[in-house]
This record gives C-alpha cells, structure tokens and sequence, in this order.
C-alpha cells in the first residue's frame, strides 16, 4: 500500500469512527446521483420522475459558493411536472444529526475531454460538499495544488 492509499484509509476510518457512513458501493457519476437521488426523496418525503430528477440536478448546481450556500441552509422551490410545487430542503438544519453523512473515496468522473479520480469526498445528504486531494507528504503542496 502506498503511503497515499494509506492516509486515505485512515482518514476514513477516522470519519467512519465520527459515524461518517464509508459507501464503497459509490464509484462513478451515475451511482453519485442515484444515492442523491434517494437521499433527496427520503428528506423531502418525495418521489420524482427521472426528468424532475435531471432538472432539479441542474437547478442545485451553482458555482457561486454564496448562492450553493444559500441554497444548503434555506426552504427551496421547485415546481413539478404536474404544475404542483415543491418546497424542498437539501439540509435538515433544525434537526442536523438526522441528515445522512457519508464518505467516499477514488470516485471517477469520465467526460469527453478528460478524466478524473478523486481521492475522498464528503457527501452531506448524498450532495458532495467536500472534496479532500491526499498527497505523499513528499509532494510539496505547490505541486499538488
């Protein structure tokens, strides 16, 4: 094992000792969005159709850190394809331990330009919230930014 592999199994068993749930089963883009998928129903005690799904995914999606936060700690709307509206949250602030906090770890996310694997990422109810890039400690940290 690499000294790299072995920070990473450490921080997560130190995340999994902070009851962090470890999701080995998470490995790709497609199993990402199906655990949000199910995380988002349960909280919000929901079910969407696939295309509520895909368009509420690209509503959440904000660079903007302000506006992603904004978005974290407040009520949201989205209007269904019924025409009936949804107010949803992301984060159950009232009550924080009862939101779902997982790890995961060497997900790998292909497009056409490029591919990437990374190292470990919190999921706060399934959303990806923060992302960890291990390094050697002989990699100095210029080079791994």
């Amino acid at each position: 094992m690499s000294k790299e592999s072995h920070i990473e199994q450490n921080l997560i068993k130190q995340l999994t000792d902070l009851k962090y749930n470890y999701r080995k089963d998470i490995i790709d883009r497609k199993t990402l969005e199906q655990n949000f998928k199910s995380k988002f129903e349960a909280l919000n005690r929901v079910n969407l159709t696939e295309s509520e799904f895909i368009r509420l995914r690209e509503e959440i999606i904000n660079p903007d850190v302000f506006a992603a936060s904004k978005l974290l700690r407040e009520k949201n709307y989205f209007q269904r394809e019924d025409g009936t509206p949804l107010h949803y949250t992301l984060v159950n602030i009232k009550d924080w331990c009862k939101n779902d906090y997982e790890v995961i770890n060497q997900l790998r996310i292909n497009s056409e330009n490029s591919n990437h694997r990374y190292d470990v990422i919190l999921l706060l109810n399934g959303l990806p919230v923060v992302q960890i890039e291990l390094k050697k400690l002989e990699i100095s940290p210029r080079k791994a930014m």
